[in-house]
């Protein structure tokens, strides 16, 4: 019974194939939620099985196992098994707090960085244009008691004609309207969970552009004109790369020819697709496994303390 708490540590690695096909077919918007929902929902599946099996571990520490009223070992199966898995359960959840707390920090100094740049700066309307004669333009959430900006220089914004610029200003305005930030730090914390869910965080990235773009679209009315501004923009930036930071998204982020390639394209109106029901049964199915590991974990205690199993 032991693979129930196994299996929700190997279904991650069939989402980001489902993650490629559901935002390449249905709306972005809808896409950046049901991507960002499976790999929250599929990462806490992985952290509370990998919790779980390093249980029979620590309780078959003398004095933890008295702590917990055990009157003999708890039975999860081989001896040398069951603790080598343990092993390596406590191995990845160590593993997974470093990296993430290391790149917590690292995301927190960018995004202070790029506050503190424009801190003093005068702004429009949440529009702040810093001058530096390199291309950039990005949406910078403002945190706690702070305000939103979008964040252009002066070389974008020579970079680009009027009716272009327009659209990039649609662009991080809609970013900052629908909080892509939040749906970009959620997924990178479910990618530092699983090095699955880690793939699955480009798509959510590609996703809250795309949702962006169809926004930026709408405002302007000419999706060739957003597009011609993605790409003139991206075109100008790649000289010059500013440090990435995932929770201050910019225009010339991500694929961009894919995302210049579908604003070419008719506006996706698909609200439904296989990818979305498969992603909801990948999801229902760590569930249950994750449940029914945690019963059956619970049951060997429950025996381990002398007591019946509960019905």
């Amino acid at each position: 019974m032991i693979a129930l708490l196994l299996l929700p540590l190997f279904l991650p690695w069939a989402l980001p194939p489902l993650a490629r096909r559901a935002v390449s077919r249905v709306r972005p918007d809808i896409a950046l939620w049901a991507v960002t929902a499976a790999s929250a929902a599929l990462a806490a599946g992985v952290v509370a099985c990998l919790g779980a099996l390093t249980l029979p571990a620590v309780l078959s520490v003398p004095r933890l196992g008295a702590l917990a009223d055990l009157v003999r070992p708890l039975a999860a199966g081989p001896r040398l098994l069951v603790l080598g898995i343990a092993a390596l359960a406590a191995g990845a959840l160590v593993l997974a707090a470093c990296r993430g707390a290391r790149r917590a920090v690292s995301e927190v100094a960018h995004l202070r960085a790029a506050q503190a740049r424009v801190a003093g700066l005068p702004e429009a309307g949440g529009l702040c244009v810093v001058d530096d004669p390199h291309p950039d333009a990005f949406a910078l959430p403002g945190g706690p008691g702070g305000a939103d900006r979008i964040v252009v220089t002066s070389g974008m914004l020579r970079a680009l004609g009027p009716v272009e610029r327009e659209a990039l200003l649609a662009h991080e305005r809609a970013h900052l309207a629908a909080r892509h930030h939040l749906f970009a730090s959620v997924a990178q914390l479910a990618g530092w969970c699983h090095p699955a869910l880690a793939a699955t965080a480009d798509q959510v990235s590609f996703a809250a552009e795309r949702a962006a773009d169809e926004a930026a679209a709408r405002r302007c009315g000419d999706r060739a004109v957003t597009a011609r501004a993605v790409g003139r923009a991206a075109l100008a930036a790649s000289g010059a790369p500013r440090a990435s930071v995932a929770l201050a998204p910019g225009a010339s982020t991500g694929p961009v020819p894919a995302r210049v390639k579908a604003l070419l394209a008719p506006a996706p109106v698909r609200r439904l697709a296989p990818a979305l029901l498969a992603m909801t049964l990948l999801c229902a199915a760590a569930g249950v496994s994750s449940a029914g590991g945690a019963v059956w974990l619970h049951r060997g205690v429950e025996v381990a303390q002398g007591e019946n199993p509960s019905d």
